[in-house]
């Protein structure tokens, strides 16, 4: 009947909201729709997601927007899902596991080793991405190269090594995880060509997170080379599938080397790219966002601001006109300030020191800036990526930022995309924010780092997370970190705070002055 029906449904939300709300004081706004957002978000994945074989549209379930396509909105998505419920993470990682032979299969035919898994995946895992796409604007049909966002491969191992920092799950590295790394790796090593003159190695003909620029301007074929973030990410893969066999069991390593065939002059190889791969710079410190970029067109912003008003879509405009986003410098969305989306400085550290290029932390808010004043943010998630690489530097924009990525559906920016599907991968990357931006938590080198920078607007934020068996209470103030674990059979984990190593047991509380 109706009402054991609503019953049941009211506490299976009342379980839900137990472990995933967040409470916002001092900002209504803010608390209403991030925990509208959480709502959009399990109902898309929830707890039921774990009994089935199932992906993460990027439109959710609310929508026809691209056809139900999984693309790599998932980056943006499972930091939440890791700190809250990872059993859900678990699964859909898995279902990236079942369509690790299409991937392999995809790689083959396109001349490369390992698993390339495609930028729009459906039900089988092929590649769905189109062959050509309209502009409205223009009414005239365009090729379409974005299949060549190699870095799907980057977001799906990233996932899988985040994943495994925030459980410490060996089990899933072991049976799932690592062979999915480890194919990742393979695709990047055999993509990376070897430069003589330069004793560099090179990735060629991609596109990387920004979508304006898929190809030199009046080239005759597409892709642009050494992306910034396509390169330093796969540097930074490479190291992670070489972490993740030493990590393994001694069995389950061997195990998986004889089933892939894998032979260990491949991780001398693995070892060789990781310090040798090509990062371009321009302009004293500021990262090409791709080879020949410094040659491109510097942009009329101002210009193009006063004649159109709104240019998030500049590659629909400057074709209208029958130009091409292609000859200047601008972006979609974010591109290289990714790497700091993803990366914490002392990551970017470690990868600069191992390529061996000079890297000091005053280079971070210098590229942040520059690409800043060249972005159109024509994506809803390009907000996301920089209200958190503004967080510690520009909190005042970085707020502002967020407002605005806040908005994206609600306020349906775009102008009527929203009634085709919301932005999961937006919704959930402004949750982000306020549970591990702005709350400052980290999970790498087997340890929770805490290092709360609370905006101005934000006077107290309260919120569990789950980590590595361990249910914690996390209360934020202005001035105070206040952290309980529940009481479990859990063993102790490892606190991270501004230099601090402090073990934490169940039941035990930390009070820490900020």
């Amino acid at each position: 009947g109706f009402y054991d029906l609503l019953k049941h449904h009211i506490l299976s939300w009342d379980h839900l909201w137990q472990r995933c709300h967040i409470d916002i004081k001092d900002s209504e706004r803010v608390a209403l729709v991030i925990n509208l957002h959480i709502l959009h978000l399990l109902q898309t994945v929830s707890p039921h997601t774990i009994e089935h074989d199932a992906g993460v549209p990027a439109r959710g379930l609310h929508g026809e927007a691209y056809r139900g396509h999984i693309f790599w909105d998932e980056l943006f998505i499972f930091p939440f899902l890791n700190l809250n419920i990872p059993d859900i993470t678990r699964a859909l990682l898995i279902h990236r596991y079942r369509r690790l032979p299409e991937a392999r299969w995809a790689a083959e035919q396109a001349g490369y080793e390992g698993a390339m898994y495609p930028w729009q995946s459906s039900s089988d895992g092929r590649e769905e991405t189109q062959t050509l796409h309209l502009n409205p604007k223009s009414g005239r049909w365009l090729p379409d190269n974005s299949h060549r966002q190699r870095h799907i491969n980057i977001a799906i191992a990233y996932n899988i090594w985040q994943y495994y920092q925030s459980t410490g799950d060996i089990s899933f590295l072991s049976f799932y995880g690592t062979e999915m790394l480890i194919e990742i790796a393979r695709f990047w090593a055999s993509i990376a060509q070897y430069n003589h003159s330069l004793d560099r190695y090179e990735i060629l003909q991609v596109m990387g997170p920004d979508e304006f620029h898929d190809a030199y301007p009046d080239a005759d074929k597409p892709g642009i080379d050494n992306n910034a973030y396509t390169n330093i990410m796969a540097v930074w893969v490479l190291c992670r599938a070489l972490d993740a066999a030493r990590i393994v069991p001694d069995d389950r390593r061997e195990a998986i080397m004889e089933r892939l065939g894998l032979r260990r002059e491949e991780f001398t190889r693995w070892e060789e790219i990781s310090h040798k791969m090509r990062v371009v710079f321009h302009d004293d410190g500021i990262i090409s966002q791709f080879e020949r970029y410094d040659r491109l067109e510097e942009f009329d912003w101002e210009g193009y601001r006063k004649k159109y008003g709104n240019i998030q879509r500049l590659d629909r405009i400057l074709e209208s006109e029958g130009d091409t986003t292609n000859r200047y410098k601008l972006s979609k969305q974010a591109d290289v300030l990714m790497l700091f989306y993803l990366l914490s400085a002392d990551e970017l550290q470690e990868i600069f020191q191992r390529l061996n290029y000079p890297f000091r932390y005053e280079t971070i808010p210098k590229n942040i800036n520059y690409y800043l004043t060249r972005t159109s943010h024509g994506s809803t998630l390009s907000r996301v990526v920089h209200a958190w690489v503004l967080a510690r530097s520009n909190r005042e924009l970085s707020w502002h930022l967020f407002k605005e990525a806040l908005e994206s559906d609600v306020s349906d920016i775009q102008g009527g995309t929203t009634a085709e599907g919301i932005h999961l991968g937006a919704m959930s990357g402004t949750i982000d924010l306020i549970q591990r931006c702005y709350a400052g938590i980290e999970t790498r080198q087997d340890r929770l780092q805490l290092n709360p920078y609370l905006p101005d607007e934000l006077k107290e934020l309260r919120f569990d997370i789950f980590y590595r068996q361990h249910q914690i209470d996390v209360t934020i103030t202005q001035s105070q970190l206040s952290i309980r674990s529940r009481l479990s059979t859990a063993p102790p984990i490892t606190i991270g705070f501004r230099g601090q190593v402090i073990e934490l047991k169940t039941g035990d509380t930390l009070e820490l002055e900020l």
